[in-house]
């Protein structure tokens, strides 16, 4: 959803995209079961929108620079995109059972992004990939270490029905810095992606402190903060088992190919060329 900011809005007010999320409440089982089959589609056409979004992003780029802020055609699509793509994301890491329309614009499902694209700084445009970088390890450990273990967490939901509140935060923490990484790498927004563990428990009176939704204000519990650890530690282990993997296949195929250059013809066989 993208809220268009008002037009004197001052280049140094920072807005942090927002995640709005429903409590876990009961899910189908059928539909936790064939999760992965039911999402075939959705792979499918976010990765066409993927694929436009990259030339939107590129000419948005270049508007950015002269302008200090996207056009208005590019702000719509990639906004819209990276609602599209959070919804499809939530629904994969099971927080809920709502499948996700093929639409942009998707007013009555319970997962929705709040996005004002505005002013930005032209030089931060310039390097935005470079900046980009940390947060793009941050969000690349994060979501290796929810999928290595996601088999864990299906079967949980699956047997239980639905998504346990430490298990839901953790996730919910996930998708939400996903989503702002994508609205920081696509320029729609200056601020950088931030609160990974959510923001502190509300200490004035009830009264006085909005709750939007289960994920605005993102409140971690120590269980849910845990839960996030566990997936930081196994997806940083993860990543280095891959390069580690990597490392040695990459080894094992040099000396693979030192050994047929260097090895003699067999006997009674002459080298080709001779």
């Amino acid at each position: 959803m993208w809220d268009a900011p008002p037009a004197a809005a001052p280049a140094a007010a920072e807005f942090l995209p927002t995640l709005d999320m429903p409590e876990p409440t009961d899910q189908n089982r059928l539909t936790v079961l064939l999760r992965l089959l039911m999402l075939i589609p959705q792979i499918i056409v976010v990765w066409v929108l993927s694929v436009v979004a990259f030339f939107v992003s590129v000419i948005g780029w270049f508007g950015a620079l002269v302008t200090g802020r996207l056009p208005d055609f590019a702000a719509t699509y990639l906004a819209g995109f990276v609602g599209y793509e959070t919804r499809v994301n939530a629904y994969a890491m099971l927080t809920h059972d709502r499948y996700p329309p093929f639409a942009f614009q998707a007013p009555g499902h319970p997962v929705q992004v709040g996005l004002k694209p505005g002013e930005l700084n032209r030089l931060a445009v310039f390097f935005r990939l470079i900046l980009a970088i940390p947060a793009a390890i941050v969000q690349g450990v994060l979501l290796s270490g929810w999928w290595t273990v996601s088999f864990i967490s299906w079967l949980v939901v699956l047997i239980l029905g639905r998504m346990p509140r430490p298990l839901f935060e953790a996730t919910a923490a996930i998708v939400r810095y996903r989503m702002r990484f994508q609205a920081y790498l696509l320029m729609l927004t200056a601020a950088y992606p931030k609160r990974l563990f959510g923001e502190e428990p509300p200490t004035g009176a009830a009264d006085t402190v909005p709750v939007a939704s289960a994920t605005r204000p993102l409140v971690l519990s120590g269980a849910g903060r845990g839960l996030l650890v566990v997936f930081i530690l196994v997806g940083i282990a993860s990543s280095l088992t891959s390069s580690l993997t990597g490392t040695f296949t990459s080894d094992d195929d040099n000396d693979d190919l030192s050994v047929h250059a260097t090895a003699p013809p067999a006997p009674g066989r002459v080298p080709p060329g001779r």
